[in-house]
């Protein structure tokens, strides 16, 4: 009688004991490439672990990848880079809320040769259109990410109809930003690349940014939870407590936390639109909502479009985050594409605000 009350008792004291290492809870998020080459994810998710005691397996592709990876309720959470593909995304019901929660930009990449002509050109609309005219080489991601997206986007606001003047000077590669900055220093052609993975980047060759400051090159992500109404298997509390921790002081600090070379990669805003929405006026614009993106581009991104004569330099050394990837096995949601980066997060051994 006494061994079944002690085998009990004990029962009863393991229920109450935190899990041991490994046994923690974890979610699935389906992110950008960018977010993971930047070495941003190496940084902040061990943070996140450390404090919550949930692991966090990162699955990195382009956003549109990301997106489709939410729609089949393989991931709780999605964490990508491109507005009307994520505002799209909750209306299908397949996401229950965005949250903004921080930005960088875009900048045109290119040889110091610069066959184009563009350097200095703050106009990334007539950049393009001197690239097309020129027929230099130009690398496209091709990976229906928020980059490959945008891209495609300023090609059509500049006029230029790719189906019609694309040719071999023009190279879809369907893969994610640090393959296309690689094939891009191969072969000393322009590319569109967002900030953050460039300053990680190590293998630069004689590619230098040519083409930055226009306020269109402004890079907005964005955070969604899956819905479970539709995928019962999401992890809602786990994943709406990474949401709320990346929206909150601490994940914000976190975020601008993460330099490189003493560069910060990603400026944190979810607090500009954590708010009651007034009623948008005649023109259908929320005027509070209008005066605090222009705030934003005032503080943030102003400052990049200073010439470099008179803007403060980074410093030399830019080394690539140590942070490594460690392959994730799902059981529960199998992960075939063999393409993907996958990484899952640990807690941090010491503390740093820098990687």
């Amino acid at each position: 009688m006494r061994r079944p009350i002690a085998l009990l008792a004990s029962l009863f004291l393991l229920a109450g004991l935190p899990p041991a290492a490994g046994q923690s809870s974890s979610i699935t998020v389906a992110s950008t490439t960018s977010t993971e080459q930047s070495g941003l994810f190496g940084y902040i998710l061990p943070r996140f672990t450390s404090k919550t005691g949930i692991g966090v397996n990162v699955v990195a592709l382009g956003t549109g990848q990301a997106l489709d990876v939410g729609r089949r309720g393989d991931a709780d959470v999605v964490f990508v880079h491109d507005q009307p593909a994520e505002e799209a995304f909750v209306a299908q019901g397949f996401g229950v809320k965005r949250y903004p929660v921080m930005y960088n930009d875009f900048v045109l990449i290119g040889p110091q040769t610069d066959p184009a002509k563009i350097a200095g050109d703050k106009d990334i609309l007539d950049a393009l259109r001197k690239i097309a005219a020129a027929k230099v080489p130009f690398i496209s991601r091709g990976d229906r990410s928020g980059t490959h997206a945008a891209e495609l986007r300023y090609w059509k606001e500049a006029g230029v109809e790719l189906a019609v003047v694309k040719g071999a000077w023009y190279r879809e590669i369907g893969q994610g930003m640090g393959a296309a900055l690689n094939m891009a220093s191969a072969a000393n052609a322009y590319v569109l690349s967002d900030r953050g993975t460039w300053l990680a980047f190590k293998n630069r060759g004689e590619l230098r940014i040519l083409v930055e400051g226009d306020r269109r090159l402004f890079n907005q992500y964005g955070v969604i939870l899956v819905n479970p109404a539709k995928h019962p298997n999401v992890k809602a509390r786990e994943g709406q407590a990474f949401i709320d921790w990346l929206v909150s002081p601490e994940g914000q600090r976190t975020i601008a936390d993460y330099k490189v070379g003493g560069e910060q990669l990603f400026f944190p805003n979810a607090a500009s639109e954590i708010r009651t929405r007034p009623k948008p006026s005649a023109s259908g614009r929320s005027p509070l909502l209008v005066s605090s993106a222009m705030a934003v581009v005032m503080v943030r991104v102003l400052p990049r479009m200073l010439p470099p004569t008179i803007r403060i330099a980074p410093t030399s050394a830019m080394a690539r985050p140590k942070a490594a990837s460690k392959a994730v096995n799902r059981p529960d949601r199998p992960i075939n594409s063999s393409s993907w980066i996958v990484r899952r997060s640990e807690a941090p051994s010491t503390a740093s605000t820098s990687p």
